[in-house]
């Protein structure tokens, strides 16, 4: 992995403050978990993610949210947060105050409080539209995916840079309808095919723990996801492309009002999250990378959070004990 200059903007302290951010909004939607109630759960992530980001002194940018204006009462892209506007250091954020609305409504796994900031323009600005995706976790020469080729052509690839057969590899897939044939396909390869319900941050970050045994993330998921996740390998190595995929004109239209001109433009990583980054999130329910919100009888929260950052490669596990009547 290439070292990352340390930016001067992102300072040390940033990097416990967004643990702080994520844990804010974990805690604030853990009451809703298995409560059937998506909006209500997504909604009170929003406020709290919101609040937290108020208290912090820099100027930030939300380049991905909730989406745009006039669709996201909060967090939308575009809006200004942070308590030293025009005075502190311009910071540019992407988040997803919960990953996983779904997953939270039926109590299911890998549901997370998600955020990455990174330097003024490091992130790219992705509409709210959907994206190709396909990652690995670090230890593979360059090259070793490409998107612009098949899921056999990449599967025996990394099947090869991994020195094992194709049907040895297992590969996350978001259980959709539209992976259909990608799904056949693999089969076919004699993968092990691993369909997580929603969470595709998760998956493709899942690539890069051994623990879990997944080697591939393939499919296509939300754009604003597909940055997060970018922002994370980032930090811990990996080789991640994206694809914008546009179902009709709007979505066209819509990638264009962000500057986006290239509509058919293969990005590697660094195009999606470039320069010093750092990633934060915290477990909103038990999954493979984290464990969730749990509330104890003592009146405790417990929280579990990883944070990152590009420029040094720290990994940090921070296990939160919080007094319930803090967030009551």
């Amino acid at each position: 992995m290439t070292s990352t200059p340390r930016s001067s903007t992102l300072d040390r302290v940033l990097v416990l403050e967004m643990v702080r951010v994520t844990e804010n909004a974990a805690i604030a939607c853990s009451k809703l978990i298995g409560r059937g109630d998506e909006k209500a759960a997504d909604a009170a992530a929003v406020e709290a993610m919101r609040d937290a980001l108020n208290q912090l002194d820099f100027d930030g940018t939300v380049v991905i949210g909730e989406g745009e204006r006039d669709e996201a009462p909060m967090l939308f892209i575009g809006e200004k947060v942070g308590r030293a506007q025009g005075t502190g250091p311009r910071i540019d954020i992407a988040l997803d105050p919960l990953e996983g609305t779904t997953i939270t409504a039926k109590a299911g796994p890998n549901a997370l409080a998600v955020l990455a900031i990174s330097e003024q323009g490091g992130l790219l600005n992705a509409p709210d539209v959907y994206m190709d995706k396909i990652a690995v976790g670090p230890g593979y020469p360059a090259g070793t995916i490409d998107l612009s080729k098949s899921a056999t052509w990449n599967v025996q690839s990394v099947a090869a840079a991994k020195g094992v057969k194709a049907d040895e590899l297992i590969v996350c897939v978001l259980d959709r309808p539209r992976h259909e044939a990608l799904i056949t396909e693999l089969r076919g390869l004699g993968c092990g095919i691993m369909l997580i319900p929603d969470g595709d941050v998760a998956g493709v970050i899942a690539t890069s723990n051994p623990d879990t045994g997944i080697d591939l993330y393939m499919g296509s998921g939300g754009a604003p996801e597909g940055v997060l996740a970018a922002a994370a390998l980032r930090c811990v190595g990996g080789q991640l492309q994206g694809k914008l995929v546009f179902r009709n004109e709007d979505e066209r239209g819509r990638a264009r009002r962000w500057g986006i001109t290239d509509l058919d433009r293969i990005y590697a990583l660094e195009d999606l999250a470039a320069g010093d980054v750092i990633f934060a999130a915290t477990g909103v329910t038990d999954g493979s990378l984290l464990k969730g919100v749990k509330r104890r009888r003592d009146g405790v929260i417990t929280t579990q959070s990883v944070v990152m950052r590009a420029s040094s490669g720290t990994i940090r596990w921070v296990d939160g004990e919080h007094r319930a009547h803090r967030h009551a």
